[in-house]
Parts: structure tokens; C-alpha cells; sequence
């Protein structure tokens, strides 16, 4: 698996195709980032790219767009619909594959400090990369924009900046964050009447009592209503429950909705949610999506990663192997939900089945990501070996490396461990409950997470053994006694309700 990450930049210029040409050139010259997307909204005045690629050359991406952006845009002069805080307002960092969330504030974070630092810009902290609580929505951050900054920073401590100076130049402040996929979104109605808008904005977003996921505002693009939205949680709040909501608000007044567009890129599976629901498709499975099918004869990932455990290396060994028994558990029991989900036989368990999917599908993610995670960790561990130690204080240096770099390598397979756990747990309600025509593969994984958590566990203890912090240590071994403990139990009930559902 490919370590990714996504950044989606906001740059408050959406005219000036030589000024966005520039900002994105920019990008574009980093080696290993790629640009995937640009949207330009004269309107908004607002262009919002989206890059893609590994964390460091993301991150650097990212920076070199911040750093044209100052040097082209005036803040002065700036003006559009959208709300805008600096030039480049709104810089989030998004995980994709062998990444995680905390890694992305780490991102983030970093990045902020050098654009502080190197730049000379006022950077705020948001979402999940937030120092303080009041600065988790960007919303709060961006309150008054622009103007109100300018007027505040330096005087008013709410406003201090996390990282630079307080006080703006004609770039603004941006704002730098750490999130999940979000599906920028926006409605167009046949009315020029904005207020309408508005109103049916503030009855979607979540701050004025509507849905938890949806941030919303009304405003007047090319000669129409707009309802702009930011869908923070398409899996919680899906698109098309949003879009019959506007269309039933809409109609409270008198209008309808023309048409709707996307800004920046989407995942498929939203589509896919929406397709569904409005098809009424109960019994879809996203293997019948023939492009699936054929992505899945050409992946060949489990033959690449067998080949590299097979090589002559020590990575990925043990521990990334644990991490796959774990996803290939946590990928039988979303199996058995949805061979349950939809049929009438199972109506009683449908919501348990589904959430049992839901749950399964997120546990897979996690251990196919510490797959590549604890390969990464071994390597740190090798590479802190190789510190000089001539000098005393190198070997200092060398030992406090190798210390940090073997905690890590204890935390990556415990969590593998952790994450197994919740699988066989999963594995047990399926069981259960599941369609007894896949009773055995409920059983088959709980014998794989059984197999994940004892082998990340023997990782764990070889890893432990090392590490001078014997509080630490403890604490961590008596979390994995535990997890040992309840992991037996889990697989002794499965294998018994199991059997019985199976009549053998």
C-alpha cells in the first residue's frame, strides 16, 4: 500500500487564471505531489486545489502555495462571496492510505509553524490539529474574515495567532488543519432571491439545529441562490438526504432546485450511497460495479505484499503480517454483515448487521494502514541504530533515538492488537446473529484475529524488553495480558455458536 495523503488548499483568488496558473505551478514543481484538481469560482473569488501524494512532499506542496499566494494576492483589494480569512485561507490535511489522522496534525502542525516562522503569516490551528477547543471549527476562526483580523490581532488575545506574528500583512492569516474526506457541495435554486437561501442554509446547518455533519450558508452566484455547503461526514449525514431536504425546504417558498455541482473531488462511495438510495437498490453490493471488479484483477496488492515478505529483508516481517490476519478478520465479518443485510430471514438484526459492516469496514482500514505503519516503524528503529556514536554526546543522542523509535515500534503492534480485539468481538455478533450460511467465516475470523493479536503481541513483548521506561512498559503489558485474556474467551464463544448454527 502507497503512504498518501491529501491536501485541499483554498487560495482566495478565483479570477486571475495567471495568479492561480502561478500558485499551482508551484505545487506542481515538488516532486511526488500531484495536483488531482482545480476548481476556480469567479463568484466566490476562490480557487480550491487538491493535492495528493506522500506526507513530505504534500507538506512541501503545500508550503510553496502558500508562499506564491502571499506574494500575488492583496487581502486589501480581495473581495468575493465566500468567506476568507488570508490568501490562502484554509490549508486541510486529510488521510488516505497508510496515513493517519494523527500523522496529518503532525502535518499540519509542522507546516504551520514553518509558515509562521519562514513566512511571516499568522497561522490558526483548526479541526483536529486544534491547540484550543474554541478553534476546532473554522467558522470560529474565520469569524469577521479578514477585516475583523486586521482590526483585532495585537490587541484582543482571542485572537493571537498559534504560530507567527500577531499582526497581518496584505497575505492575511491562514488557517491549517487535519480532517476526513469532506464533500464541498452546492445547490443552485431557480431564484435570485438569496434570502431564500439563506434561510434554507440555516435550516441544514448543524450550529442553527440541523444535521450534525453539514455546515451550510446561502449566497447569490451568477445571478441564482446558492446553498453552499461543506458535508463533513458523508457516511453520517449522506448527499442525497441533504439534497431532499433543500428540495422540500425550497418548495416552503416557492422554488426548486436547478441544478447542483461539486467542488474539488469526491469519493466514490458517496456516489455510490446516493445512487443506491434513490434506485432503492437494498440488495447492491459494490462488487456488481463492474469498474470494481476490474480495479480488483489489476491491484495484485496481496501477491506484491507476499512477495515482499518473502524477500530478503527484514521488513515487512512479523508485525505488518499481524496486521493483515487482523484486516482480513475484520473483512470476513463485513462479508458475513452484508450476506445478512437485506434479507428477509434476518429483518430482526438488519440495523445490527449494518453497523456491524460500518464498524468492520473501519477496522480494516486501520490494520491495513499499521501494515505499512509497523514496516515504517522497524525502519526507524534500524535508522536510530545507525546514529553516530564517536562522541558522548552522539551516543546520548543515539541511545534517546533508539528509545523513542522502539516505543513506537511497541505502540504500532498493540494497537494492531487492539483493533484485532474489536474485530473478534465483531466476530462473535455475527456469528450469532449473521447469516448462518456464513457461520464458518464468522469463525474463520475469529481464528484470524486471534492469530493477529498473538502475533502483534509477541512483537509487542520483543519490543518492550528493550525499553528503559519500565512504568511505561508495564502499563503496556498488563493492556496486553488483558487483551490476551478477553481475545480467548471471544474465540471459545465463537467457535461454540458457530458450530451449533452450523450443526457440526
Amino acid at each position: 500500500m502507497k503512504t498518501l495523503v491529501e491536501c485541499v488548499p483554498n487560495f482566495s483568488e478565483g479570477r486571475r487564471a495567471d495568479v492561480i496558473a502561478a500558485i499551482v505551478e508551484a505545487m506542481r514543481a515538488v516532486p511526488d505531489a500531484r495536483v488531482l484538481d482545480v476548481e476556480s469560482d469567479a463568484d466566490h473569488n476562490r480557487s480550491v486545489v487538491t493535492l495528493v501524494g506522500p506526507p513530505g512532499a504534500v507538506q512541501e506542496a503545500a508550503f510553496q502555495g502558500i508562499k506564491t499566494a502571499a506574494a500575488l494576492i492583496d487581502l486589501d483589494v480581495h473581495r468575493g462571496e465566500h468567506p476568507r480569512l488570508g490568501a490562502t485561507d484554509v490549508v486541510p490535511f486529510v488521510p488516505v492510505s497508510g496515513v493517519t489522522m494523527a500523522d496529518c496534525v503532525a502535518l499540519a502542525r509542522d507546516l504551520g509553524r514553518r509558515v509562521g516562522e519562514e513566512l511571516g503569516i499568522p497561522v490558526y490551528l483548526y479541526e483536529q490539529a486544534a491547540l484550543r477547543p474554541e478553534r476546532v471549527n473554522l467558522e470560529d476562526v474565520r469569524r469577521g474574515e479578514y477585516e475583523a483580523l486586521k482590526a483585532e490581532i495585537g490587541k484582543n488575545p482571542a485572537r493571537d495567532p498559534d504560530f507567527g506574528p500577531a499582526a497581518v500583512g496584505k497575505a492575511g492569516a491562514t488557517i491549517i488543519g487535519a480532517r476526513p474526506f469532506l464533500v464541498a457541495f452546492n445547490t443552485y435554486l431557480n431564484t435570485d432571491n438569496v434570502s431564500i437561501a439563506q434561510k434554507i442554509a440555516r435550516a441544514l446547518r448543524h450550529s442553527n439545529g440541523g444535521y450534525r455533519y453539514v455546515k451550510a450558508m446561502g449566497l447569490l452566484v451568477a445571478g441564482q441562490a446558492q446553498v453552499s455547503m461543506n458535508l463533513t461526514n458523508f457516511t453520517q449525514t449522506p448527499i442525497h438526504r441533504v439534497v431532499e431536504t433543500i428540495r422540500s425546504e425550497a418548495a416552503r417558498y416557492g422554488v426548486a432546485v436547478t441544478h447542483t455541482e461539486l467542488v474539488g473531488l469526491i469519493p466514490q462511495q458517496a456516489l455510490v450511497d446516493a445512487a443506491q438510495w434513490h434506485l432503492q437498490l437494498d440488495l447492491f453490493e459494490p462488487g456488481q460495479i463492474l469498474e470494481n471488479k476490474l480495479a480488483a484483477l489489476d491491484e495484485g496488492a496481496p501477491v506484491g505484499f507476499l512477495d515482499a515478505v518473502a524477500a530478503n529483508s527484514a521488513a515487512p516481517g512479523g508485525g505488518a503480517v499481524a496486521a493483515l490476519a487482523g484486516a482480513l478478520a475484520a473483512a470476513l465479518v463485513a462479508m458475513v454483515g452484508r450476506l445478512t443485510v437485506g434479507k428477509r430471514r434476518y429483518a430482526d438484526v438488519q440495523d445490527e448487521a449494518a453497523e456491524a459492516v460500518t464498524r468492520a469496514e473501519k477496522l480494516r482500514a486501520v490494520l491495513t494502514a499499521a501494515m505499512d505503519e509497523d514496516s515504517a516503524a522497524f525502519d526507524a528503529v534500524m535508522a536510530a541504530y545507525k546514529l553516530p556514536k564517536v562522541t558522548e554526546k552522539e551516543q546520548r543522542a543515539r541511545d534517546a533515538a533508539i528509545q523513542t523509535a522502539t516505543a513506537h515500534a511497541t505502540e504500532v503492534p498493540l494497537a494492531t492488537a487492539r483493533a484485532a480485539l474489536e474485530a473478534l468481538e465483531l466476530a462473535l455478533l455475527v456469528a450469532g446473529k449473521g447469516n448462518v450460511n456464513a457461520a464458518s467465516d464468522a469463525a474463520t475470523a475469529a481464528w484470524m484475529a486471534m492469530a493477529s493479536i498473538q502475533s502483534a503481541a509477541l512483537n509487542v513483548r520483543v519490543n518492550a524488553a528493550s525499553l528503559q521506561d519500565a512504568v511505561q512498559k508495564d502499563t503496556w503489558l498488563t493492556e496486553l495480558n488483558a487483551i490476551d485474556a478477553r481475545a480467548q474467551t471471544l474465540l471459545k464463544e465463537v467457535q461454540t455458536v458457530a458450530a451449533q448454527r452450523a450443526g457440526i
